[in-house]
């Protein structure tokens, strides 16, 4: 039974990953190798944001985890001594590096700007599922029978791929020539929303001991509303692009 929770977890966190590369065509366009490339720069942003986070911001002892465990546990958390929105939007602005990632991929990749987008965000967010989530399945699922902090694992890496294919569009978007001036400041702000809508939840769960499946829940639907905004944006910058 531990082998197909394990199974079940994988597959609800992969099959959406693998339908998009499926569906949105990819691998026509030799696309497999782009991703590889993608993901070889998201770990090398990985180890920089490691080290200014290691070197800036030192861990205060607190056993997050053990939280995650027991949401309940939350509650006897002191929100002033545990939470400082300064310090943790300092934590989250190291974020920003994914953006120069990302950039980066979007110039090494040849073709229209759908396979652009879907390349950098696809690769990017497979290669953060594979040390959050894969690896983190198969050293707990695979040891228990049922546990839902293994399912609440995949439904988040599902919101992450929508998250950094949201990112691409922007970033892809931002960086046309005839991109009208009206519209960056529009762009700028769902990049900043991007990065930062983590700093509502985080704000959140300790002040207020919002549960887990809550919390997933406001992440799915600011990510998503996020994700539909930058495609009308998209939708209405190419409408009269020609190929």
């Amino acid at each position: 039974m531990t082998f197909y929770h394990f199974a079940n977890c994988v597959a609800l966190g992969y099959v959406p990953y693998h339908l998009t590369y499926k569906i949105a065509g990819l691998s026509e366009y030799g696309a497999f190798w782009k991703c590889v490339t993608a993901g070889g720069l998201y770990f090398s942003c990985q180890l920089l944001k490691m080290l200014c986070l290691a070197t800036f911001f030192p861990t205060d002892g607190t056993d997050w985890d053990a939280l995650d465990s027991n949401p309940e546990g939350l509650l006897n958390v002191d929100p002033v001594a545990e939470y400082s929105i300064v310090t943790e939007f300092l934590k989250l602005s190291v974020d920003l590096a994914d953006l120069f990632g990302l950039h980066l991929v979007l110039q090494r990749v040849a073709g229209k700007g759908q396979v652009k987008v879907l390349t950098a965000g696809l690769g990017w967010a497979f290669a953060e599922f594979i040390p959050t989530t894969l690896i983190y399945l198969w050293v707990g699922a695979r040891g228990v029978e049922f546990d839902w902090k293994y399912i609440q694992r995949s439904f988040e890496a599902n919101i992450n791929l929508v998250h950094f294919l949201t990112l691409s569009c922007l970033i892809w978007l931002w960086t046309r020539r005839d991109v009208t001036k009206t519209l960056l400041p529009l762009l700028s702000g769902l990049v900043l929303a991007c990065c930062y809508k983590g700093l509502l939840l985080d704000a959140l769960v300790p002040f207020f001991g919002v549960g887990v499946w809550a919390a997933l829940l406001y992440k799915a639907v600011v990510t998503g509303a996020l994700g539909v905004i930058a495609l009308q944006v998209y939708v209405g910058v190419t409408a009269t692009d020609s190929y």
